[in-house]
């Protein structure tokens, strides 16, 4: 085959290198009852094992108060008091909406804890409340511990008090992906969920142990999950799925839910984040069979993240330490200045994200020296401690407010502008006793958010052994930054441009953007830039060796 160069108008160079709205809220059903396990189950065992038959007002609640009028506070408690009783009786609209009574009961519990969470917002939105910067630190000592300080036994016995959940909720849309983002296909024609399977089969097989697999589902990806998990029915694993809440979409303007009734369309409700874990994982039931099984841990983690796998030096640790809750953090970089930290706040330890510091102090937030680690999401709990928390309504993580819009019904009004609320399980370790974090190698973070992730994982940077991928041994310092332009969005783009993974072990940099089109065989070293014009097209020769270079303008290249 020749090669002949059809245009090569490009440049190649080196790098310039509270309000009481409890007057709204006496009809709140059951709201004090005491909270009991409900019945709706999805669970799949493999033959070899079946299962077994509010905030404390401390000091580190009390909220900043902004200076507002008595007018001003007066016409806040009021509209807040009609906006919650408006809700609730428009919950009770829909709850009459639903006719089986068993998936009534479902519905009802998950409405009230719905309303709870949107008083809680009410209640935060009419204070204006945000954290007292003056009152917030670094972690204190004994707040963070550093993995290496850790005990290096590797105890396998606490294996059998272990179970390992995945966040399932995901769709793969971000990446043009269609169905759970848990099934695209990550590594060696395996996905994540494949992956995740293999860990923890190894780990049964290699240990003579048991560790159950729990996937929680959103409705997105529940109906899909549960056909492709029969695939590991002849596996030596034993799978259990929950479905975390479905809460309704809010009307921004009116603040009223958008579902007009229980079969509303899929695009009325939404999963609330992963901070309703611990609610859905008690619902559901799989927390006391988790229980009288005898599992006393759970490692939680996103199922996207490939460096989340099961070690057993922080076992031995929780175990020892009678810690109810570990949040393994590792070190910034650059690019994970805007992750969410752990703090002193008041002697207490508590999750900040950037979307709570004031405007005036997102710069200090992002300073590495003040705020030197960021959260990894890979989450350990103690299932009695979840259990409590959970019984005694003492769960109050803060609110995450996520604003977007909805299609309009008919063609030319504008879109619907909503609000959904959301929480995640980081903010929940205030409320565990002896919680903490654990800095963790950079190695237990790997996510695959984007394609620029995806081509990272797939590269001969890391090798797959027992559905774990290692990174090689030659490889010094970081993982290379990797920067994909809008034409490597999709999966299917991603593909199309880049058919053969390069070779990047030296890489230290790589930015492409425009329609760049890799040969095989090609090999990025140091920092590489390649940027396609508008209208213009890069085709990098097979077999190019690309060092310290900037690649820019247009490069057809032609068979015949």
């Amino acid at each position: 085959m020749e090669i002949t160069v059809a245009s090569s108008s490009f440049t190649l160079q080196n790098p310039s290198c509270a309000v009481d709205i409890e007057s709204a809220a006496t009809s709140f059903r059951k709201q004090n009852t005491p909270k009991t396990p409900l019945p709706k189950i999805n669970c799949r065992y493999s033959p070899s094992s079946a299962l077994g038959a509010g905030n404390d007002g401390g000091p580190d609640s009390v909220p900043r108060h902004h200076g507002k009028s008595q007018s001003h506070v007066a016409f806040e408690n009021t509209s807040t008091s009609i906006a919650a009783s408006q809700m609730r009786n428009h919950l009770n609209k829909l709850s009459d909406t639903v006719s089986d009574e068993q998936e009534k009961k479902l519905f009802e519990t998950e409405m009230d804890n719905f309303f709870a969470l949107f008083r809680r917002y009410l209640n935060d939105k009419a204070k204006g409340s945000t954290l007292d910067w003056d009152r917030i630190a670094p972690p204190a000592e004994g707040q963070v511990v550093d993995y290496n300080d850790l005990a290096n036994s590797e105890s396998v016995s606490f294996l059998n008090k272990l179970a390992v959940l995945k966040l399932n909720g995901g769709l793969g849309t971000s990446m043009g992906c269609v169905g759970p983002k848990s099934v695209i296909e990550v590594r060696d024609g395996m996905s994540f969920l494949d992956l995740s399977v293999r860990q923890i089969e190894y780990l049964n097989r290699t240990y003579s142990v048991n560790v159950p697999f729990v996937l929680m589902n959103s409705f997105n990806t529940d109906s899909d999950t549960e056909n492709i998990i029969k695939k590991y029915e002849g596996h030596s694993i034993d799978i259990m799925t929950f479905n975390q809440s479905r809460y309704p979409r809010v009307l921004k303007d009116s603040l009223l839910p958008v579902p007009k009734s229980f079969d509303s369309s899929i695009t009325d409700w939404y999963p609330p984040g992963h901070g309703d874990v611990f609610e859905s994982l008690y619902n559901s039931g799989i927390l006391d069979k988790l229980i009288a099984r005898g599992v006393e841990i759970v490692f939680l983690s996103n199922v996207d993240n490939l460096g989340a796998v099961v070690d057993l030096r922080i076992l031995q640790h929780m175990v020892e330490t009678k810690s109810e809750y570990i949040m393994e953090l590792t070190d910034k970089t650059k690019a994970d200045v805007k992750g969410g930290t752990i703090i002193d706040y008041d002697g207490s330890v508590r999750l900040l994200e950037i979307a709570q510091v004031p405007k005036e102090h997102v710069n200090e937030f992002k300073s590495i020296k003040k705020f030197k680690y960021f959260n990894t999401n890979n989450i350990w709990l103690n299932l009695e401690a979840v259990k409590r928390v959970v019984m005694n309504n003492e769960l109050e993580m803060e609110i995450i407010p996520n604003n977007k819009s909805i299609p309009a019904d008919k063609k030319g009004e504008s879109d619907v502008s909503i609000v959904q609320l959301e929480t995640a399980v980081g903010a929940a370790i205030r409320h565990f006793k002896n919680a903490h974090g654990v800095n963790v190698p950079r190695r237990r973070f790997l996510p695959v958010k984007t394609c620029s992730d995806l081509l990272l994982v797939k590269s001969d940077l890391y090798s797959l052994k027992h559905g774990q991928l290692q990174i090689d041994p030659t490889r010094f310092g970081p993982a290379p930054l990797i920067k994909l332009g809008t034409d490597f969005k999709k999966v299917s783009d991603f593909q199309k441009h880049i058919p053969s993974i390069p070779k990047i072990l030296e890489l230290d940099h790589l930015t492409i953007t425009g329609a760049v089109n890799l040969g095989r065989g090609v090999t990025f070293k140091g920092t590489v830039i390649i940027v396609a014009t508008e209208g213009s097209t890069i085709d990098i020769p097979p077999g190019s060796i690309l060092e310290n270079v900037v690649v820019q303008g247009s490069l057809r290249l032609l068979e015949h």
